[in-house]
């Protein structure tokens, strides 16, 4: 339960100041962090393959 609530405190935190940056910034932010996320699916997905 504790962890919840520690979640959603910090999910609030991050949410209250990425509301506070500008369009821009936060669109590239938020591409970095898709394109981040995709090669890492990418590289799990076909890394695995020999074990």
């Amino acid at each position: 339960m504790l962890f919840i609530v520690a979640a959603l405190a910090l999910m609030g935190v991050l949410l209250g100041a990425a509301a506070h940056t500008p369009l821009p910034l936060f669109l590239a932010a938020a591409g970095a962090i898709g394109a981040w996320l995709l090669i890492f699916f990418i590289r799990e997905r076909t890394g695995h393959k020999g074990s």
